[in-house]
């Protein structure tokens, strides 16, 4: 018994050793980021539109939905005149959560500066977490619970999961694939002929 334990055991090791090998520095990381590409991308893209305000220069300028979408409570207080809203610090907050709705899921997906883009998404999926459920208030159902044996519920099931895909590249970094790499390889070649 101890002889086929041992087998197992030894055979298990070549195996994933292997897989380990090869797959190393780089295969969870481009994983990971093409599933947050394929899964979220659109989705934040298309919210992010939603902020934008008119004209070519809207950008500049979020529009009413912005701060309805980003700053509920307060838009109803001024009866959703946004021009009761002082730019600083609130017309600021909106216009960084648009710009970050663009700019952090390209960057993530990119592979550039990955580390602090992931880190700036799980903070952008709290926040947005917690204006879902204090400033909209979503239901009970919506917001669901952990371990309630329910996978579907948007904010405790499926926000969870985003946030899990967005730790392998928070933690590992981009990988062997992405911007990151490609900048350090760049850097370290011209360190070496200088």
């Amino acid at each position: 018994m101890g002889i086929l334990i041992n087998l197992i055991v030894r055979l298990h090791e070549a195996v994933f050793g292997f897989v380990d090998r090869v797959t190393r520095g780089w295969f969870l990381e481009l994983a990971a980021r093409f599933v947050f590409a394929s899964v979220l991308l659109v989705y934040f893209f298309n919210s992010a539109l939603t902020k934008v305000g008119p004209g070519l220069f809207g950008f500049l300028r979020p529009s009413d939905g912005a701060y309805a979408q980003i700053l509920p409570t307060l838009m109803e207080q001024v009866s959703y005149d946004t021009s009761q809203i002082a730019f600083f610090p609130y017309g600021l907050i909106v216009l960084a959560g648009t710009w970050a709705e663009f700019i952090l899921p390209l960057l993530v997906i990119l592979g550039l500066f990955t580390r602090v883009a992931s880190v700036g998404m799980i903070g952008f999926i709290v926040v947005m977490s917690f204006v879902d459920i204090t400033g909209h208030g979503v239901g009970a159902e919506t917001i669901g619970r952990m371990f309630d044996g329910n996978p579907s519920s948007l904010i405790a099931d499926q926000r969870l999961m985003w946030i899990m895909i967005l730790l392998v590249p928070a933690l590992k970094g981009g990988g062997r694939v992405s911007l990151d790499a490609m900048l350090v390889r760049s850097r370290a070649a011209r360190e070496r002929y200088t």
